[in-house]
């Protein structure tokens, strides 16, 4: 636990803070330098100044450049000077009067903010049942890497898509609702860096409870103005689900550790008592990557193996893979002795094929379509009841996305599953 001011930010694994020296170039005439300490995050050694401001509390401001970039969110408090313009729910609450929220208010909140954008894009569930129904409610996963803000305004170049369509303000609420439409059980994100405050005090006044770990050397961090580090988040619905186990895990790639980072959680079910695992995770981007993302994805594998216990649990895994079906980190996943099958597969034809595109965006050095993001499930433990259609071209736009239609580059992928009444063998 970390104090700043009356407010305070939780960070996972926590780090080990020490005072090593006094700078007093660091001084200026709004703030009395308290110490330059040495701080280990996430097993990388950072160095900082911490101030005070009178009755404002402690701020960290970093020392030097990209050896120094220290996870910069503790300079933040959890109020958002911008936030107080909009109604009562999308103000960051006191944490002390999290009372709950009804969905439905909050939604018409949304739609209230967004009312001079175009309305939502209409996507349709497809039904995939092969079976008689289960005894069980479905449990929904959803998947979406939700576009870092401050990615999206300081570094993606998104050439054709208009600067007041990016507006943290507006674009959150497209986010939001875009989650409240579907209403997922399970909500998986990547490139998540306002979750401290929006995306935990809203959704856990919809009954989420949420993780976070954020990347140790976040982009965002270079981003004049940011709102400290992009990372996964992993939500579900505490009504539904009783946590097991969680797990950080800092990926690794040829023996080294990376900036690419996973989440994974072991989730009992009231209702049925049975446990499932859940991951979500964000691997590495760019083309030349490609032995790199194929590493990260072995370890991933290595670790969900030993979490599962040899697939003796049933496994989920959302993600921003960064690579095509053609790349050899799917290979691995769809070899895996984990005996996963890709959901949106079975949207197709031949129930073989992935989707054309899950991205589709321009950037200064052109148009990229590619299908990056999946949900892989325990092929002989789950089934999928049903998947949320992509949109199509024709919804998407010549400008593509992001746009004032839809606030991401990627598209959220849902996605019902449903227990096999007696899985088969190994899961």
């Amino acid at each position: 636990m970390y104090f700043l001011g009356s407010d305070f930010f939780h960070i996972e694994n926590a780090f080990e803070i020490h005072p090593c020296c006094m700078d007093e170039s660091c001084k200026s005439a709004a703030c009395s330098f308290t110490g330059c300490y040495f701080i280990l995050w996430m097993d990388v050694p950072q160095f900082v100044h911490l101030h005070s401001e009178g009755s404002s509390g402690l701020y960290a401001c970093s020392m030097g450049n990209g050896t120094s970039r220290l996870y910069s969110a503790l300079a933040k408090t959890l109020n958002s000077s911008a936030a107080s313009q909009h109604p009562e729910y999308l103000v960051s609450p006191d944490p002390e009067q999290l009372e709950p929220i009804d969905p439905k208010e909050l939604l018409e909140e949304c739609r209230a903010v967004l009312h001079t954008r175009p309305p939502r894009f209409q996507r349709d569930f497809v039904d995939l049942r092969t079976d008689c129904p289960s005894s069980h409610p479905p449990i929904r996963v959803m998947q979406w890497n939700i576009l870092a803000q401050a990615l999206g305004e300081g570094k993606d170049n998104f050439v054709q898509c208009p600067v007041e369509a990016l507006k943290w303000e507006e674009r959150k609420c497209l986010i939001l609702e875009e989650i409240l439409a579907y209403q997922p059980d399970i909500l998986c994100l990547q490139e998540v860096d306002h979750y401290f405050d929006t995306f935990q005090p809203l959704l856990s006044r919809l009954g989420y409870q949420g993780t976070f770990f954020p990347k140790p050397w976040s982009p965002c961090l270079d981003v004049e103005h940011n709102n400290g580090p992009d990372g996964c988040a992993l939500f579900f619905l505490q009504n539904r689900f009783k946590l097991v186990n969680s797990a950080n895990i800092r990926l690794t790639a040829m023996t080294l550790k990376t900036n690419q980072v996973a989440i994974a959680q072991t989730l009992e079910c009231k209702e049925s008592s049975r446990q499932f695992c859940i991951a979500v995770t964000h691997l590495k981007a760019r083309t030349g990557w490609e032995r790199f993302r194929s590493a990260q994805g072995c370890d991933l594998l290595q670790n969900l193996q030993n979490i599962t216990q040899g697939a003796k649990i049933p496994l989920i895994v959302c993600g921003d893979f960064n690579a095509e079906p053609t790349e050899e980190v799917y290979k691995h996943f769809a070899s895996s002795s984990l005996n996963l099958n890709s959901a949106y597969k079975l949207l197709s034809a031949d129930g073989q094929s992935e989707p054309p595109y899950t991205t589709w965006k321009i950037r200064t050095s052109g148009e990229c379509r590619h299908t990056l993001d999946y949900i892989w499930y325990s092929k002989h433990a789950l089934s999928v009841r049903s998947a949320l259609d992509l949109l199509t071209e024709e919804q998407i736009g010549p400008n593509r996305l992001p746009s004032f239609n839809y606030p991401s580059d990627h598209l959220s992928l849902v996605c019902d599953f449903s227990f096999n009444e007696e899985p088969d063998g190994l899961l």
